[in-house]
């Protein structure tokens, strides 16, 4: 009983602090990018940790939004080694001794959610062992839960036309909770980045001690090696720098466009040099794309290389999600205007992380939601061309790409069923052509009975129309008005009954909605001026 009441004060005491933070935020009058920032980065570094998450995920917050919140830093104070202790026995369900035969009690890096120590398994296998911050998934679920219930308090306007929905955020930040928050899902990517990359000499990642993993300790192979950007070091080991970043791109490349499984997060500190190897850590943050995606994503690089706006175009809407209905005069418009940006600049010399992010950011502007893996596509892209900057300043992501795109599709040529391809092409044209007189005469056949019908759909007319709808509207007023303003003056030229200061009352009523209705017919035109 003691026990929930102090749960019940501290929630209390917690809510007290979440609706602090929102009305001290100004949260009632909407969600600004700013504004969104502050109160992740003061409702403590949990949710920065989620705020840098969602930083990432384009396809939920605008393009605004997510710059905002990779200013997110956190400070986070270690936790005690008895707290990790304690979590490790509660886990194992025995002694920290009996399973390590030494464990560092200063940890290799501290974060929001967990913290990394070096370790020695009774084998004598050296090894990194990822501990949970106790409790920090219920408070999570808390504080969440907490924050829907002071915006239901405040009232806040859950949906903010272009702007973001809050109650979409919370949402969000619950899922990125539940998936950051289990080790074993951290463990699974792991063990598949390697099955993909295991044939791979020069790539592979940390292997997992499985029989130690648990949904709070996670314990991997521990990686010596040099982090990548290091590069004083790197050469005074007799590395070649290009040599690592045409190997860093390549790899990288493959993960998308072969495995459609990739890391999302791969700035320097989670790339390690190791004996030859290039090693991926932590791989908490994957990104995927269905097989439909990966096509897609290859057709639109090679028609943003041969500038072919509808074909990108096409790409664009099928493999997006739209609710509305697409302007296609005004989205090609928009694609062409992007693309010439670009000029006469060949493809090796685009930066692709940024092409993506534009085309991202054109698909929400025209209210076409990419999926999940595009957006965390363009990050990593971006990411990863960054590593390459201070490595290998001269290797380009894009020419990488479409050099492994052109030997795929010379590997992948067989000759006896490309000619089987043209023969089945050239055969179906043929019958398509004998039914054409057919046809041609059963449309004749129509038109003469008057049974023809053309459907017509006039792409970009919209907007016309409602222009033309809003005058109309507005003239019919002001006849409105007009008829209002002369029947009330002849109506006072009369003796009727029931009169205020001299004036029949039905009189005064119909100028006063004559005026209310002028009145409203001026400041909607200043309005549109303005």
């Amino acid at each position: 009983m003691g026990r929930q009441e102090n749960s019940t004060d501290s929630n209390k005491k917690r809510l007290g602090q979440i609706i602090s933070v929102l009305v001290k935020n100004d949260l009632v009058k909407g969600i600004t990018p700013e504004k969104l920032r502050k109160i992740i980065e003061e409702l403590g570094p949990t949710f920065v940790k989620l705020g840098q998450i969602m930083s990432m995920r384009n396809e939920i917050l605008p393009m605004e939004y997510c710059k905002e919140l990779e200013k997110l830093r956190a400070d986070v104070k270690p936790m005690e080694f008895s707290e990790v202790k304690k979590v490790i026995e509660d886990e194992y369900g025995t002694e920290l001794e009996e399973v390590f035969q030494c464990f560092d009690s200063a940890p290799l890096g501290s974060a929001s959610i967990a913290q990394a120590h070096f370790a020695v398994l009774k084998s004598g296998e050296k090894v990194v062992v990822k501990v949970q911050r106790p409790g920090i998934k219920d408070i999570m679920a808390r504080d969440i839960s907490l924050l829907r219930k002071a915006s239901k308090i405040l009232k806040i306007a859950v949906n903010t036309g272009n702007a973001v929905d809050f109650g979409i955020i919370l949402d969000e930040m619950w899922t990125v909770t539940s998936q950051e928050m289990d080790f074993l899902i951290e463990a699974r990517h792991a063990e598949e980045f390697y099955d993909y990359n295991k044939d791979i000499v020069y790539s592979t990642c940390p292997q997992i001690e499985h029989k130690y993993t648990t949904s709070k300790v996670l314990v991997m192979e521990y990686i010596e090696g040099v982090q990548i950007d290091d590069t004083e070091t790197l050469v005074s080991m007799g590395y070649d720098l290009n040599e690592i970043g045409l190997k860093l791109a390549d790899n990288y490349i493959k993960q998308i466009i072969d495995d459609a499984f990739f890391h999302a997060d791969p700035h320097p500190g989670n790339i390690r040099i190791r004996g030859g190897e290039i090693v991926w850590i932590d791989l908490g943050m994957m990104g995927r794309l269905s097989n439909r995606d990966k096509l897609l994503f290859k057709n639109a690089i090679k028609a943003i290389a041969e500038n072919d706006i509808d074909e990108i175009k096409n790409i664009l809407i099928t493999l997006g999600n739209h609710k509305g209905r697409i302007n296609h005069l005004r989205l090609y418009s928009d694609i062409s205007d992007m693309l010439s940006k670009y000029g006469n600049k060949s493809i090796g010399d685009m930066d692709l992380g940024i092409i993506i992010e534009e085309f991202l950011f054109l698909a929400n502007t025209h209210g076409i939601s990419m999926p999940k893996g595009m957006s965390m596509l363009s990050r990593g892209i971006i990411t990863i061309e960054g590593v390459l900057a201070k490595i290998s300043p001269d290797i380009n992501v894009v020419q990488v790409m479409t050099n492994r795109m052109a030997s795929e599709v010379l590997n992948n040529i067989d000759l006896s069923q490309e000619i089987l391809n043209v023969g089945k092409t050239l055969y179906g044209s043929a019958r398509k052509t004998l039914d054409i007189p057919a046809q041609l005469s059963d449309i004749l056949k129509m038109v003469i009975k008057g049974q023809a019908k053309v459907n017509m759909e006039l792409t970009g007319s919209e907007e016309p129309l409602a222009a033309i709808d809003k005058m109309v509207n507005r003239l019919v007023i002001c006849i409105i008005n007009a008829g209002l303003l002369i029947g009330s003056s002849l109506i006072c030229t009369t003796n009727m009954e029931l009169k205020i200061l001299g004036i029949p009352l039905i009189g005064v009523l119909g100028y006063a909605v004559s005026l209310i209705l002028g009145g409203w017919l001026i400041l909607d035109i200043r309005k549109k001026k303005t």
